[in-house]
């Protein structure tokens, strides 16, 4: 099972703000990302970016159908 909760940090112990199910004593892998590093909040950030980007249409030239010409200086493939 994979799932994302909010929990609190007290006492060293991260506390669940909703309760999990699972059986007691089960043991689990954690991913901590607190504050600004959220990831619903990193997330909608780096989608803003992207959706920010240009359109491809002749008057923008770099765009990614020239991905090799601008990373590597070749000629663009047909």
């Amino acid at each position: 099972m994979t799932t994302s909760i909010d929990a609190v940090y007290e006492n060293g112990v991260l506390r669940p703000l909703t309760p999990l199910r699972l059986p007691e004593g089960q043991r689990v892998h954690v991913f901590v990302a607190s504050g600004d590093a959220a990831i619903g909040e990193n997330t909608a950030s780096i989608l803003a970016e992207i959706a920010a980007m240009p359109v491809e249409t002749l008057a923008v030239p770099s765009t990614s159908r020239d991905h090799d010409r601008v990373l590597y200086g070749t000629p663009n493939q047909p």
